[in-house]
């Protein structure tokens, strides 16, 4: 997480001292590792030092009564108490005793203060954070719209971990701590309930929907026309992939969204309302000047943004197509237990420790002094249960994704904004960031109507250029536009509200009344209860725009009329409960045909590859009778089907190869069925030819702000108006994007990109210019037949000459890495804090969704952080597994003692009721008054 920008040169006796600092925390790790003499006895005792207590009697203060703490083989904590308050005190001390390194971290976070722990190279990271005000809002949400009694919750957490700090050095806390003390006297501070609040808002960062999207779409005016762009994104396919909620209409005489009423005939339709344009055939050639009214300083504003977002610590994931997740519930009809099963994996950045916590928290008898009885996954740094199941109902959660931020340019001057005729007043505060080893830096937030001016926080951004995207008579852009962000998060909400009920739900209105507290971020819920009820519903603060705005490009901020006007009620967003078909399935898919909800959630929803995968193999095992078992959603988790290996395979073996190298590869085609595992040499050859499809006729043509940072091309001067065949007239240019955000991503838009090419053999796409080594090709056998034999020589480099010795597994790598000194510190202190690595099948857009962004490479970058599956009603059937393991501390037993059995597609035995709790318990702790 910290960056590895150093201070100006103007500090270089900081600098020195900088350097100084990381040699001893160099010593530090060989001390650690080499073990001899006293150091042996120093490193151990240093790396046990903050090894939690797990037996016995400890005292923790304020507690009404005592709690007990019963850890399983696997460490997993179920609490048990006599008040709510009780419990959520024990749960903050128990937080706090595995995880508090990224407690700490994830707060400084949210509240832009990394500088306080990292040092100057956090800076500009911290100066984005404050002028986006996450820590803020979070404190208006506590001061003003909170319930009491969830104050009185996040109080009593607050309180459990600063009972666990109390008295304890950093030695005594982390391992990190130990390293990050010899180059700074950092102290951590006492835990507020607002910084348990405030990690909603990171959450809902990461999730915020299509803001990448809309800066991409920008930014490729510069090189690519309307039509062309609208190529790059097309339509939803309803007609392959079916919605979430497929039994909704609006009902015309109310005028209202009525999810009960059926859809009349001809509903899987695309839709033209939520459709990004059609894919036909534009008259330029792909890359010539579009003639649009967006300039090159547009390209700098939106690029120097985009550069902005990446420098963001991505506590959840890339934010793009595959920060998603799959969850699905099937009706008791149709399983062998006779009762709902609830199945979640959510896709998530890889973290070491997990972004998830299990736990349980059980009231000793339930009553209304001590309400809950819940189990299921956490945050730590935050009480309550985010995604589980009680003693009546089970949950789950995917993204979304609707389109909740909004970009707007805005003419700014000295004094203020434009709006209309009027110069309005910016709303100005005054921040200071406190930077670790002395000195601080000041900053000025800006706010407009609209947000925060977030152009202020890069000096890319503090001008723009000529022209701008937008198609209304713009003022006149003297010194530039900025650019302010609109955002539903940064408007105080009562989510955390949600997670309390939530976790008390008893029925499906109990379930949708708390669903209406989860303003951000917009997320699918799926439910199901042990009377044999599923649904789901759709919550979230999801705005209505006016007429002319979609969300898709920056909007005109002087434009009085461009604004929000108001929000979808919670009564009109999409719902189902007991549908006929049995199953409910979201997987970040469309939630509803757009042509038949009168409201726009988002134009750039997932694509639905996975969510018909699972609808396809559901549909497969019910029909002629058959039943759904527990191992039956397990294996529907690690399914590892390409839709695009189906749709592309074909097509490659039809080309004739003439190399004998070449043509030695495609013979692994020859039989595969597409499945991507481990040991699969057709996957790894599969994978690596529709890398170089995409950049030969996609990223090659892509202006260089969206493609991988340090990727140098040869390509024709952006203000020419075709083809250059001249090598010489070619001019350099290098990506600027980091290699987890850059384009093409190959996630299953791009699926449906090339979907709707692949039968125009000569379309412009398949045109890739001639190299110094290569041709130029001018149809899609060509464009493929290249892209065969540069996926050849480039496994040939990564995995040797034989093909034989080829596996998906060996390209495919997941590496689990603390997500602070794991990133930044020296390369020792790496080896001892991360994981790995682990050989992985699956893939993008695969239901065993291992996530990798084929402009960057194939390592995994996101990944199923956790897996379950609840047998309801039969709780204690039900099953669970971690990307790692229940605890933050690098030399524990249970640092990542649940990666194996993860990356095999295993799950634990997950124990709820008091006996079987009992049976697994191998350690007790007696927390007392």
């Amino acid at each position: 997480m910290p960056s590895n920008t150093t201070a100006s040169s103007a500090q270089k006796p900081a600098r020195r001292r900088g350097r100084r600092a990381r040699l001893v925390v160099l010593a530090l790790a060989l001390v650690l590792v080499a073990g001899v003499g006293c150091g042996a006895y120093w490193g151990v005792s240093t790396v046990r030092a903050s090894f939690p207590q797990t037996t016995g009697t400890i005292k923790l203060k304020g507690l009404s009564a005592p709690v007990d703490v019963k850890r399983d083989a696997n460490g997993i904590p179920q609490l048990y108490a006599s008040t709510d308050e009780d419990l959520f005190r024990a749960q903050g001390y128990v937080h706090a005793q595995d995880r508090f390194w990224e407690m700490d971290v994830r707060r400084h976070v949210t509240a832009g203060r990394l500088s306080e722990m990292f040092g100057a190279g956090q800076v500009e990271t911290d100066a984005f954070l404050r002028t986006l005000g996450w820590h803020r809002v979070a404190q208006q949400e506590f001061d003003e719209k909170l319930s009491p009694e969830t104050k009185k919750y996040l109080q009593a957490y607050a309180d459990g971990v600063n009972g666990y700090l109390a008295g304890r050095d950093n030695r005594e806390l982390s391992l990190e701590y130990v390293a990050l003390g010899l180059t700074n006297d950092y102290k951590p501070e006492k835990w507020t309930p607002v910084d348990s609040v405030a990690w909603l808002k990171a959450m809902a960062w990461d999730l915020r929907g299509n803001m990448q999207d809309e800066i991409d779409r920008s930014l490729m005016t510069s090189r690519l026309s309307e039509q062309q762009i609208k190529q790059l994104y097309p339509e939803y396919p309803y007609d392959l992939h079916q919605p979430v909620v497929t039994a909704g209409a609006v009902d015309d005489d109310a005028g209202k969204w009525d999810p009960k009423a059926r859809p009349s005939s001809g509903s899987g339709g695309s839709s033209g309302s939520s459709s990004q344009g059609g894919g036909a055939g534009s008259g330029s050639s792909v890359g010539s000047d579009s003639g649009s009214d967006v300039g090159q300083g547009a390209q700098t504003q939106l690029s120097g943004l985009s550069d902005v977002l990446d420098r963001i610590p991505a506590l959840l994931g890339p934010n793009g197509n595959g920060i998603g997740s799959n969850s699905w519930v099937v009706s008791g009809r149709y399983t062998t237990t006779g009762k709902p099963l609830l199945a979640n994996d959510p896709h998530l950045a890889p973290q070491l420790p997990s972004l998830w916590a299990q736990m349980g928290l059980h009231c000793r008898a339930v009553s209304a002094k001590c309400s809950f009885d819940v189990a299921g996954y956490t945050f730590s740094g935050m009480p309550g249960v985010v995604i589980g199941h009680n003693q009546d109902i089970a949950w789950g959660f995917t993204n979304l994704g609707a389109d909740v931020t909004d970009l707007y340019l805005e003419k700014v001057s000295r004094t203020g904004w434009t709006s209309g005729s009027r110069i309005k007043p910016f709303k100005v505060r005054e921040e200071t960031i406190r930077i670790a080893g002395g000195g601080s830096k000041k900053i000025t937030v800006r706010e407009t109507d609209h947000g925060p001016l977030i152009s202020d926080r890069s000096a890319e951004l503090e001008r723009v250029g000529e022209r701008a995207p937008v198609r209304t008579p713009a003022p006149d852009r003297g010194n530039g536009f900025g650019v302010a962000l609109r955002w539903t998060a940064l408007d105080p909400g009562n989510s955390m509200d949600a997670v309390f009920k939530l976790n008390r739900a008893k029925d499906f209105p109990g379930f949708r009344a708390a669903a209406k507290d989860f303003d951000v971020p917009s997320q699918n819920l799926i439910y199901a209860d042990t009377k044999g009820n599923i649904g789901y519903q759709a919550p979230g603060t999801i705005p209505i725009r006016a007429e002319g705005f979609d969300g898709s490009m920056p909007a005109p901020g002087w434009n009085p009329t461009s604004g929000w006007k108001g929000y979808i009620p919670f009564d009109e967003l999409p719902y189902e409960y007991n549908p006929k078909r049995g199953y409910i399935v979201t997987a970040n898919q469309a939630v509803v045909d757009a042509e038949k909800y009168p409201y726009l959630i988002t134009k750039d929803y997932g694509y639905g590859s996975r969510s018909q995968r699972i609808n396809d193999v559901i549909e497969s095992k019910i029909k002629d009778g058959g039943k759904i078992s527990t191992d039956d959603m397990r294996a529907m988790q690690t399914d590892n089907q390409s839709e695009i290996a189906k749709l592309l395979t074909p097509h490659l073996l039809k080309i004739d190869i003439s190399d004998p190298y070449v043509r030695e590869a495609q013979k692994l085609l020859e039989g595969w069925d597409y499945t991507q595992e481990p040991d699969s040499g057709a996957a790894a050859y599969f994978n690596a030819v529709w890398r170089n499809v995409l950049k030969l006729a996609f990223g090659n043509k892509l202006p260089k702000e969206l493609r991988m940072r340090g990727e140098c091309l040869n390509v024709r001067p952006a203000d020419s108006t075709g083809p250059v065949d001249d090598l010489n007239a070619l001019v350099r240019e290098c990506g600027q994007r980091d290699a987890d955000s850059a384009q093409p991503d190959g996630g299953d838009r791009w699926y449906e990109v090339v979907r709707g090419l692949i039968e125009d053999e000569e379309s412009e796409w398949w045109q890739a210019p001639k190299t110094r080594k290569d041709t130029a090709t001018t149809t899609r056998d060509e464009l493929f037949a290249r892209a065969m034999k540069d996926a050849r020589w480039e496994l040939t480099a990564k995995l040797g000459k034989d093909v034989g010795s080829w596996s998906w597994g060996r390209l495919h790598q997941l590496t689990l890495k603390n997500q602070t000194l794991g990133t930044g510190g020296p390369d020792i202190l790496k080896r001892m804090l991360n994981r790995g690595p682990w050989n992985l099948g699956g893939g993008e857009a695969a239901v065993n969704a291992t996530g990798w962004n084929a402009a960057g490479g194939y390592d995994v970058i996101w990944v199923p952080s956790m897996r379950m599956v609840v047998n309801v009603g039969d709780w204690d059937r039900s099953r669970w597994i971690n990307l790692t393991g229940a605890s933050g501390h690098a030399y524990s037993a249970h640092y990542t003692d649940q990666t194996d059995k993860w990356a095999k597609g295993e799950l634990l035995d997950w124990a709820y009721s008091d006996k079987a709790v009992e049976a697994a318990t191998e350690d007790t702790l007696a927390l007392r008054p």
